[in-house]
């Protein structure tokens, strides 16, 4: 049995299960409408039905071919991106000014979800890196060196709340990744952890994440990096 991370407080974890994008995408924007001092911050898991993505800045032409997959326009950051079954998916709903005196700014929560990610790898035995102006984790050697494994789109809101969050590929079936350009990037390539030789449940591995993020968003500043 893997041992989790020892969990840090003051974040709850919210468990949604398998749910239509469009309720979750719905419900994140509601509670970060209503959300005010006394709210918590939340992590969501969850999973979602196929589906293709857009971000704000998206071109639609890099969705080549939906087949019968819905695709559906957020407000979120970053390209297009698939979500389907066996895919670990964490929103995170912060309020970054309670974070680091309030500084905890975009590019610092980028990192440290990034971390959270190349951390869950690791207890895999996994080895996972960032690339230079591609947010999300990639495959950093072996077979699959170059593939990206997680993506990662945020919205950020003038109050400093946050919503989306990051996918990791963790037992799926990857064929719809090659109807699109992955993340605007044509021939990316993509992989999952059970074709990387990991075949842990996907519920162990949404604690393991969900407790990773919850790590690195405590971490002082500058120690996510």
């Amino acid at each position: 049995m893997l041992s989790l991370p020892v969990a840090v407080p003051a974040l709850e974890i919210v468990q949604r299960g398998e749910e239509a994008y469009g309720i979750t995408f719905a419900a994140m924007r509601d509670y970060t409408d209503r959300r005010g001092p006394e709210s918590p911050d939340q992590i969501w898991l969850v999973s979602h039905p196929p589906v293709f993505t857009l971000g704000l800045g998206a071109d639609p032409a890099h969705v080549l071919d939906p087949h019968d997959i819905p695709v559906l326009q957020t407000d979120r950051g970053g390209e297009v991106t698939y979500h389907g079954p066996g895919q670990t998916i964490a929103y995170l709903l912060i309020d970054l000014r309670r974070h680091h005196g309030g500084r905890l700014y975009a590019r610092d929560f980028v990192q440290r979800i990034e971390q959270a990610v190349i951390d869950t790898l690791a207890a895999y035995n996994l080895a996972g890196e960032r690339r230079t102006g591609a947010p999300g984790i990639y495959v950093r050697d072996g077979t699959f060196k170059g593939a990206k494994i997680a993506a990662l789109g945020i919205k950020v809101r003038s109050s400093g709340c946050t919503y989306h969050g990051v996918a990791l590929n963790v037992m799926m079936d990857l064929a719809p990744f090659l109807w699109i350009d992955p993340c605007g990037y044509p021939g990316l390539k993509t992989v999952d952890m059970k074709t990387l030789g990991v075949t842990a449940a996907l519920a162990e591995v949404q604690l393991v994440l969900a407790n990773q993020l919850r790590l690195a968003l405590s971490l002082p500043r500058g120690a996510s990096a």
